[in-house]
């Protein structure tokens, strides 16, 4: 799985070699929709991650079919939120190949210390964050196929424009980890062990290099 600034930096490059007119901005909510599940103990990881509605609709079947990038009879929002599915999936891929987890610390925590040091060095990769940190605090209504509460939806992206309004540091990090559900009380762990990371020449190396594999 990646991260919120990971995400929306694959979603970049994936326009960038497929010019299209699908709306940019309802892709991009729908990219970081699935992990509005860590803001609400009632919403599973299966309810976003293994969409029914975007399974049929794209004519895949779990388990049997592998995710693709075929976009064909979704919204920018599906489309968006199906990109993030097939990103998930494609950067563990990317990640065992190159045996990341055999490095030290890369497991810690779920492998979430790695996931926002990615943010972290992905982030002047965009040159426009102003517009999406705009567009997430006025979240427009969208069809989910699945029930989130109005005022959990845009909770999930209030949060989520603070953290990208500026590049990642352990303050916005520590802030962004504390209001969600389930990482509210690892924040400070999560952080600290971001902070060893960091030093770590190979980890640096090889997450810096996956939005540039993740398209292939």
């Amino acid at each position: 799985m990646a991260s919120p600034i990971s995400h929306i930096i694959y979603a970049k490059k994936y326009f960038e070699k497929n010019p299209s007119n699908i709306n940019k901005d309802e892709f991009i909510l729908g990219c970081l929709f699935p992990d509005i599940r860590r803001v609400s103990e009632n919403i599973k990881r299966k309810d976003t991650h293994i969409p029914d509605e975007i399974l049929k609709k794209s004519n895949i079947q779990e388990n049997t079919n592998p995710v693709n990038m075929d976009f064909t009879g979704l919204t920018a929002f599906q489309a968006g939120w199906k990109f993030h599915i097939y990103c998930d999936m494609k950067r563990e891929e990317i990640l065992k190949n190159k045996k990341f987890y055999s490095l030290e610390d890369t497991s810690t925590l779920e492998s979430l210390p790695a996931k926002y040091l990615e943010d972290e060095i992905l982030y002047d990769q965009y040159n426009n964050w102003e517009k999406i940190y705009l567009y997430f605090n006025n979240a427009p209504e969208v069809d989910l196929d699945i029930y989130v509460p109005r005022e959990t939806f845009e909770f999930w992206y209030a949060i989520l424009a603070k953290y990208i309004e500026r590049k990642p540091d352990k303050k916005s990090q520590h802030i962004f980890f504390t209001k969600q559900f389930f990482l509210k009380d690892k924040a400070d762990e999560i952080v600290d062990a971001i902070e060893k990371l960091r030093k770590n020449e190979k980890v640096v190396t090889i997450l810096k290099n996956i939005s540039e594999e993740i398209l292939k």
